[in-house]
């Protein structure tokens, strides 16, 4: 038996930790709904523990809408037993926590890696029929933890938590995040910090590396029951194909595909592209050293670990197609008994990945500029644009406001002949369309988001939290990146750039 003690009060209070040490009260009136499907899969995928238990948990915020959308119980989880659930002391009725094994490609480099800091607590059943995991993020030691504490920082968390719910808002496919408890532990990285356990909410944490795993260290049955799995919980309409994994291989690139296209449309940079941080559900996944783009610029990176810009912003389409290309690897037993065979097959379907990409990209170059047909000049009059706004070092999103509210001062750009002569050649471009001008502005103002969550805003966000205490910056935050196409005053505020600075804004895994 192992006890955590925890300094409170001037006593040491003694935690009993144990799978059956930890309190298991019933929540009758919170909403929990919990399946296991996954826990169903062998034994490799996966092992059950509980959460480690924490001395004093704390609410710092909850996600009302995301929790009704769930049909969870708003009042009950914000009561005393629904904060111990968040923290991992309190196993809600039907649960059956899960640490789930996973490998992956990291900067590259293959590596046996799972969910070292991570429970996964169950799959919601939500009132309109969808299958959601619950999972505790920094809820202790697990088989898979590699040496580390398991444990997590407030400040990673929040982040988590801010910039998860502004993709959310941005209309893009992403886990979200549910809760955030602060453990009254401290966790040491650098510097002792306040620990955190955030609750993520996915439609799976299915990865590509869990297809690595199974295709590493399982046998092929293992491999064709995740398959298997995942089909029928992320492409459950597949009507008797002929080659079901081929499907699932073609669906799987469709999804990244626009998930991309979507990151490079508003700038966001993932940071961390290794295999295990790809979700088969086509859902961003991760949120460490992740950061948008303010100053135009296609080798942006902001990563601390990043040394040679593998995941710079202009790299993120090439390197999912690589990623891609690890996953299809995986299925080759599934595709074709003759190996050959299985290879040419998955490089046909491989290959389409970067035309759906560009595709993608196009469609929604062409919404941010108010352009509803096709042209063939197109393409070359966005690649113009973006060759001026590098040149004359634009900001990202406020270039395209300003163009979608005919405001165009205050950029250095816009006094450029470079500019002039492009915008007269978009003013043409505009005209040979049916749609009125107006139409067109509506389609820029739907396509260019008024705010993102700007690096700047977040770190003031995230001071103003973990230092001091204060957690009104962040709300007030989270309130107007919840709709980023509103357009409102209050949201011109947050499209300000930050200071100038000497230093390069840098991001870090947070673990």
């Amino acid at each position: 038996m192992i006890f955590i003690f925890c300094k409170r009060k001037n006593q040491d209070k003694k935690i009993k930790k144990g799978d059956m040490m930890i309190e298991k009260k019933i929540i009758m009136k919170a909403g929990w709904n919990l399946d296991h499907s996954y826990a169903r899969l062998p034994n490799i995928f996966f092992t059950i523990l509980n959460p480690s238990p924490v001395c004093s948990p704390k609410l710092i915020i909850f996600n009302d809408s995301l929790a009704t959308s769930l049909g969870l119980n708003v009042e009950s989880l914000k009561s005393d037993n629904g904060v111990a659930v968040f923290a991992g002391n309190q196993i809600p009725e039907g649960a059956l926590p899960i640490a789930q094994a996973y490998a992956g490609h990291q900067f590259g480099h293959f590596t046996m890696l799972g969910d070292g800091r991570a429970v996964l607590l169950g799959e919601q059943m939500t009132p309109s029929g969808k299958r959601m995991d619950i999972q505790l993020k920094g809820s202790g030691k697990t088989p898979y933890s590699r040496g580390g504490d398991g444990k997590a920082s407030l400040g990673p968390m929040l982040r988590e938590y801010i910039i998860s719910e502004a993709m959310y808002a941005l209309g893009i496919p992403t886990t979200r995040s549910l809760a955030v408890v602060t453990t009254g532990e401290s966790i040491i990285r650098d510097t002792e910090q306040p620990g955190a356990i955030l609750t993520r909410v996915a439609a799976s944490h299915i990865r590509i590396g869990t297809f690595q795993y199974a295709s590493k260290w399982g046998t092929i049955d293992d491999l064709k029951a995740l398959a298997d799995y995942t089909l029928k919980r992320h492409f459950p309409n597949i009507n008797n194909d002929e080659n079901p994994y081929l499907f699932l291989l073609q669906e799987v690139i469709k999804r990244q595909a626009m998930l991309i296209a979507k990151w490079q449309l508003v700038g966001f940079i993932h940071g961390v592209m290794n295999t295990d941080n790809m979700a088969i559900s086509g859902e961003t996944i991760d949120y460490g050293p992740c950061a948008f783009m303010d100053t135009y610029d296609p080798e942006t990176v902001f990563s601390s670990i990043d040394l040679h810009g593998r995941y710079a912003y202009e790299n993120q389409p090439p390197i999912a197609a690589w990623n891609l290309a690890r996953f299809a690897e995986t299925l080759l037993p599934l595709l074709h008994v003759n190996q050959e065979k299985a290879v040419q097959l998955a490089q046909d379907v491989i290959s389409d990945f970067t035309k759906l990409y560009h595709d993608h990209w196009l469609a929604g170059m062409r919404a941010k500029l108010g352009i509803f047909n096709e042209e063939s000049q197109d393409e070359s009059l966005i690649e113009s644009l973006l060759s001026i706004m590098h040149k004359y070092s634009a900001d990202y999103t406020n270039t395209f406001l300003a163009l979608t509210f005919d405001k165009l001062e205050d950029m250095k750009l816009f006094d450029t002949k470079e500019f002039d002569q492009w915008h007269q050649l978009w003013k043409d471009r505009l005209s040979r369309q049916k749609e009125s001008k107006t139409s067109s502005q509506q389609l820029m103002r739907n396509s260019n988001p008024a705010i993102i969550p700007r690096n700047h805003r977040v770190e003031e966000a995230l001071e103003a939290a973990v230092r001091q205490g204060d957690y009104s910056v962040m709300e007030k935050f989270l309130d107007v990146l919840s709709n980023p196409y509103e357009h409102s005053k209050e949201q011109a505020e947050y499209a300000t750039l930050p200071p100038p600075s000497t230093r390069c804004y840098k991001t870090f895994c947070g673990t």
